[in-house]
């Protein structure tokens, strides 16, 4: 008998929801996608197999799916210019620094978007993440951790020399 992978859904969804906020941005079309993503899991449940995976990471490979159909292979499309939702007081502080973190974000490939989204966003193991991916659990490690180290020396750099906006996705900035 197959476990159904839906039975306590309430964590899921914030997690699946954190994972697409964090590809396409937080608000209405990563609400929409979260949407579509249960109504197929609702869908599709009998074909969960508790053997491959725990259901988040059966979710994310939906919503994964989700994302290549609504946004292309690169589910980047982030939307600059959304609002956080209403519940969340932000200072200005902390919107220049989630700004800042997005701009350094952008600048990494597909691929290193994809990882630290899978872990951070969705707050997968390494090994669920490897499955995912088809990548071994320490070849996500290892990319996860040059990502991050790419990622603090970005941030890291004082902003008036900061080169955000300019680097090639994936490059390293200069310094």
């Amino acid at each position: 008998m197959t476990r159904d992978p839906l039975r306590d859904v309430r964590p899921l969804i914030g997690q699946v929801y954190a994972y697409v906020a964090y590809r396409i941005g937080a608000g209405p079309d990563a609400e929409d996608v979260t949407s579509d993503v249960f109504e197929r899991a609702l869908r599709y449940r009998t074909s969960y197999d508790p053997q491959k995976g725990v259901p988040l990471a059966w979710l994310i490979g939906i919503a994964r799916r989700v994302l290549a159909d609504r946004h292309g292979l690169d589910a980047r499309n982030v939307d600059s210019e959304g609002e956080p939702p209403a519940e969340i007081d932000l200072g200005t502080d902390l919107i220049v620094s989630r700004l800042t973190l997005r701009q350094a974000l952008e600048t990494l490939d597909e691929r290193s978007r994809e990882l630290v989204a899978l872990r951070y966003g969705a707050d997968l193991s390494s090994r669920d993440i490897g499955k995912l991916v088809d990548m071994t659990p320490n070849a996500v490690d290892v990319a996860l951790h040059r990502t991050l180290g790419r990622l603090r020396t970005m941030l890291e750099e004082p902003v008036g020399t900061r080169r955000l906006e300019t680097s090639a996705p994936g490059s390293y900035p200069k310094g």
